[in-house]
């Protein structure tokens, strides 16, 4: 019930991220496009109408980013629009707002993720990271993407403190991490070590014609 619940809420985001986008966006665009053909219908009557038209101009399009930004974040599909490498430098800038220490983002740009993989990796590198924020002690976050072993790699390190966690107990994050990894085949493993922090890794098997070119 609770991942039905998850993949219903994920899909009313989805819809308002469109909205926002697609709608909303286009609506304020088209303002602009308006003020401005009233701008230059009205110039010589107002003097001062080009600098006013100039500054609403600019809020416009500031209100534009900003929508473009919330739909970003509120719908993972960025990955496709975007790809993985652009949707998780945008989810680091954004998890370094609530973090005090370094994270860091290695990703081999070689390296093309098949669309379905990618969100899976998303949404595991999304959890991961919110885990290795809350973490005790925290100070350094390290994402990679790679290949490795014929295998797409996903590996989320940090130093946070491992000693504090039951073992007979799994957190939230823990757990949708192990719902988007089995839901799409992705090889999940988890190990923390006590005075050293937590390593996440998910794979899943390149492609062999892949494999022979990188050989």
């Amino acid at each position: 019930m609770l991942f039905a619940a998850i993949n219903e809420h994920e899909a009313v985001l989805a819809r308002v991220s469109r909205l926002l986008h697609d709608d909303v966006s286009q609506i304020l665009s088209a303002v602009g496009l308006q003020l401005d053909a009233m701008r230059m219908d009205f110039r010589e009557q107002t003097p001062g109408v080009d600098g006013r038209a100039a500054e609403i101009q600019e809020l416009l399009e500031q209100a534009i980013e900003q929508l473009r930004d919330i739909s970003n974040e509120l719908n993972p599909s960025i990955v496709e629009r975007a790809g993985l490498q652009f949707a998780l430098d945008r989810l680091a800038g954004t998890a370094r707002a609530n973090f005090s220490g370094t994270l860091r983002l290695h990703f081999d740009a070689s390296l093309r993720v098949p669309t379905i993989l990618a969100k899976a990796f998303y949404k595991v590198a999304e959890c991961a990271l919110e885990t290795a924020i809350a973490a005790p002690g925290c100070s350094l976050i390290d994402i990679y993407v790679k290949r490795s072993q014929g295998e797409y790699v996903l590996e989320i390190t940090d130093n946070g403190s491992a000693d504090d966690v039951d073992p007979d107990s799994e957190p939230l994050g823990r757990l949708l991490m192990d719902y988007y990894a089995s839901k799409n085949h992705v090889t999940l493993k988890i190990q923390r070590t006590p005075g050293k922090g937590s390593v996440i890794r998910a794979s899943f098997p390149l492609p062999a014609a892949t494999i022979e070119d990188g050989s």
